[in-house]
């Protein structure tokens, strides 16, 4: 029993070492195959090998979908053989007689084989030929426009057409160095009948970009899909090969209840224009239509200085994405001592039709830091009509801003008025029952008594304000130096704080900024801070400033803001200010 056993192993090992120099046959399951379909190529060594067989000239008319490798021992009559066999699902890349070419395997060449492959039109009028039935699936592409613009923006329409039902399918357009790619919007799906099929239809669209002139080619649209194999796999499944391995069929799951299916689209030729001469605009925006249009907030442009004006941009060009819309602040050419801070724009691309529309919305914050009259010139936006083929000009006219003084600000030029002028720089009133040498003598004798009494008036108004404020205020500790701020009217402070909390509870930016400058004026009338910076400052709070960035950030680039934490911060605001901090007038940091 042992010499049998040992026999039977000896036997083995012989076979396995069997030379690898055995011939290569190759083997079609069909001939004639319709585009889009898949067909199946095996390979066969004779003799065992650890080697696979060069695929390379394969694919210069083939797709390679998918292989699967087995092999086999074999005892008939008393003699040992072994086999391996690769099998190839393999789609042809286009129609015609085609030539599968001859492989090397182990130094040995597979034989050369020839298939027959039939055309599928655009219109999937053409019968498949290698089973009688019509085409089953088919692809069709359409250009909005065959000659564009650099960089203007095609649209791409991919419908694939199908009467069977589709596993794991995929759609892709390989990419391009000289176009960029991008899917617009969600598939959408209808029906169809051809030639007395009905057809499930699969619409994609996609924007295609030129980044040069010239003629540009573009792979066609590629379907990879499995789909439910009806064809008679008898050559397979009663092949000795696959029957013999274990007692049943390894490639059965693969070839017997699915098939590939690859599928590729005509090649996409674009004829790119370059940018012509006559465009003389800063912006390259070739569209087939754009529109400008502005407003203003506040509307009758009245503003004082250090206050922001909106100038809002509504710029729509057919043709373009909002990408590809310039940034209108940067054609605005604006006069000494008024700033532009713009705002995020608000960018959105859609579909109208067979184009697409681009739509960028764009806020402006202007702040002029002096008043005066500020004249903004015509802003002026030149594009390519591709409808036309000429150049065209949208103008914004010139606009007038009238800037008043800082409501904050307090005047030190203007003449002061008659009840601010102090009772001895009056002029004397005229007498005319004096001559003018008793007139000057009577002024003369009066003016040390005046003297006297402003400054016993003066004495008594300081001693009366220091009683006060000592039962006011508790002692202050020794060493700890304060400088108090003094209310012109705390009723006043109060009423602007409670409307500065309000507007943070209603998280309205612009009015929380008015009433912590009302707060601020009456609570340093002598020397007001200007700006939110300069409160900041003032009060000396270490994590104020950045929640009063926020605020000016909110009023002048118009964004979102939250006023809880703010209001938390200054729930009591501290009528101290920190010791050496000099107030100077001027616009606070802008964040936009």
């Amino acid at each position: 029993m042992k010499k049998t056993v040992l026999f039977f192993i000896l036997l083995l090992i012989s076979g396995l070492s069997l030379p690898a120099s055995a011939a290569i046959t190759a083997l079609l399951d069909k001939n004639q195959v319709g585009i889009g379909e898949s067909v199946q190529l095996t390979l066969q060594h004779d003799g065992q090998t650890d080697s696979q067989p060069d695929l390379t000239p394969l694919k210069q008319d083939f797709n390679v979908l998918g292989r699967s490798t087995g092999s086999t021992i074999q005892f008939i009559n008393g003699k040992m053989s072994s086999q391996v066999q690769v099998s190839l699902a393999i789609a042809p890349k286009h129609s015609g007689k085609l030539i599968v070419p001859a492989l090397q395997w182990d130094g040995q060449f597979s034989p050369v084989l020839a298939l027959t492959v039939s055309s599928n039109s655009a219109t999937g009028q053409t019968a498949n030929q290698s089973n009688g039935n019509a085409t089953h699936e088919f692809v069709t592409t359409a250009l909005d426009q065959k000659q564009p613009y650099v960089q203007a923006a095609v649209t791409l329409t991919v419908r694939l057409y199908t009467d069977e039902p589709l596993i794991e399918a995929s759609l892709d357009i390989q990419p391009n160095n000289d176009v960029q790619i991008q899917q617009l919007g969600k598939d959408r799906q209808t029906s169809e009948t051809r030639n007395g099929r009905n057809y499930q239809v699969i619409e994609r669209k996609y924007l295609l970009f030129p980044q040069r002139s010239g003629r540009i080619t573009l792979d066609g649209p590629v379907l990879n899909a499995q789909v439910k194999d009806t064809r008679n796999t008898d050559s397979i499944s009663q092949d000795p090969f696959f029957n013999n391995f274990l007692g049943h069929n390894p490639l059965a799951g693969m070839f017997n209840a699915t098939r590939p299916l690859r599928l590729q689209g005509e090649q996409i030729v674009l004829n790119v224009l370059p940018r012509p001469a006559g465009n003389t605009g800063k912006n390259w925006l070739p569209a087939q239509n754009v529109t400008l249009e502005e407003t203003w907030q506040p509307d009758n442009g009245l503003v004082h200085a250090g206050e922001p004006i909106t100038r809002h941009l509504h710029l729509v060009a057919k043709g373009l994405t909002a990408n590809q819309l310039p940034d209108m602040s940067s054609l605005m050419n604006l006069p000494a001592n008024l700033r532009a801070y713009p705002d995020q724009p608000s960018l959105n691309t859609e579909v109208q039709g067979e184009g697409v529309i681009g739509t960028r919305d764009q806020d402006i914050a202007l702040i002029a830091n002096q008043p005066g009259k500020f004249v903004i010139p015509a802003t002026h936006l030149f594009w390519w009509d591709t409808n036309k083929n000429i150049q065209r000009e949208i103008v914004l006219p010139i606009h007038t801003l009238d800037v008043l003084p800082s409501t904050t600000a307090v005047s030190t030029s203007s003449t002061p008025s008659s009840s601010q002028v102090a009772p001895a720089s009056r002029p004397p009133v005229k007498n005319d029952s004096l001559t003018p040498a008793k007139q000057k003598y009577t002024e003369n004798a009066y003016w040390p008594w005046i003297s006297l009494g402003l400054i016993v008036l003066w004495i008594a108004t300081i001693f009366a304000w220091w009683r006060t404020s000592r039962s006011r205020h508790p002692k202050m500790p020794t060493g700890l130096i304060q400088n108090a701020a003094i209310p012109a009217s705390k009723s006043s402070a109060d009423n602007a704080h409670k409307a500065f909390q309000q507007a943070c509870l209603k998280n309205d930016p612009q009015s929380a900024r008015r009433h912590l400058q009302d707060w601020a004026k009456n609570t340093w009338p002598n020397d007001p801070p200007i700006g939110l910076k300069a409160i900041s400052e003032r009060l000396g709070i270490s994590n104020l400033k950045p929640l009063l960035n926020q605020l000016d950030r909110a009023c002048y680039a118009g964004e979102k803001w939250e006023g809880k934490a703010l209001k938390e911060a200054l729930k009591s605001i501290p009528v101290t200010t920190k010791k050496g901090i000099k107030s100077t007038p001027e616009l606070s940091e802008l964040y936009p």
